[in-house]
């Protein structure tokens, strides 16, 4: 699904969220509070735009893993097209089986993609077993608004437009589908705080971002 609507995926991202996409990125990448020359793990990297913000905004040194050899190829002409593939290296790889060695990254992200994991909390000990002792891990998902009236407008734009705008774009008939699926069915940002906080992480924090739209979950490597 994620190789087939590759082609419109950055597109599409930034569209739906009304750019607010970069910024959240930046913030997760500042809530790392990475030493100077980082090495950071970017997981479910896709077209490698967290990878990218990493690079920018704290002068990392990436390795970016994802399954979607599509996504990846997009990834990878966008770094050259920046002159940046000395500085991200992207790797084709398991979110469970992560192709780093122990203690390698000084810190961690995930935009959007725990809850494509099959078994996050395999995921999560992998990060903790990749992330040094006092690493960060900063990983960004879509959340519910809890303000009454914004949470309706919010979940008909999720549910009823999103889709359509989506599909209409991509041209795939379930991809967009998914996604308010996939949320619907991702634990609570309370709950997935716990399951952070149970696989190798202490002070776990979950910020919301754009009044809950999406939700930064901050964590340190015990």
């Amino acid at each position: 699904m994620f190789d087939a609507i590759s082609g419109r995926y950055d597109f599409l991202n930034h569209f739906l969220s009304a750019g607010l996409d970069r910024r959240w990125r930046a913030q997760a990448v500042r809530e790392l509070g990475l030493p100077p020359a980082p090495r950071v793990l970017d997981l479910c990297t896709g077209t490698a735009d967290l990878a990218i913000a990493a690079v920018r905004g704290a002068g990392a040194r990436v390795v970016g893993v994802d399954f979607a050899g599509a996504m990846l190829r997009l990834g990878l002409e966008k770094l050259r097209a920046m002159n940046l593939e000395r500085d991200v290296a992207l790797v084709r790889g398991d979110a469970t089986r992560i192709p780093v060695r122990d203690g390698w990254a000084d810190g961690a992200t995930i935009g959007f993609g725990i809850r494509n994991v099959v078994h996050p909390e395999a995921a999560l000990d992998e990060l903790a077993r990749v992330i040094r002792p006092g690493g960060r891990l900063a990983i960004l998902e879509f959340g519910d608004p809890v303000i009454p009236g914004i949470r309706e407008l919010y979940r008909w734009y999720f549910r009823i437009v999103l889709p359509r705008l989506g599909r209409l774009v991509s041209r795939h008939d379930n991809a967009y589908t998914y996604l308010p699926a996939s949320v619907g069915g991702f634990p609570p940002p309370r709950a997935f705080a716990d399951t952070i906080s149970s696989h190798g992480f202490r002070d776990v924090r979950a910020v919301p971002l754009s009044l809950g739209v999406v939700y930064l979950y901050v964590a340190t490597r015990g």
